[in-house]
């Protein structure tokens, strides 16, 4: 396993994006990304910030089900 990057929220919604997902709305400072699958959906909320912590990105990876590699810095 690779070292996770440093993303900001655009950015870590362009990953999400490309696979598929949409963003559905933004409030405050977070925007709300979804991916409508068969039987359910998928929504992730995405920090607006300049810098997403660690344990955020995490999150996101493991909420969303993208590949972790896409976010590691060898990819």
């Amino acid at each position: 396993m690779g070292r996770l990057r440093v993303l900001s929220g655009r950015e870590v919604c362009s990953i999400l994006a490309d696979y598929g997902f949409l963003e559905v709305r933004r409030h405050g400072s977070h925007i709300v990304m979804q991916k409508g699958l068969a039987q359910e959906t998928i929504t992730v909320p995405v920090p607006d910030h300049d810098e997403v912590r660690i344990g955020t990105l995490q999150s996101i990876i493991r909420q969303s089900g993208v590949p972790r590699k896409e976010f590691e810095v060898d990819k």
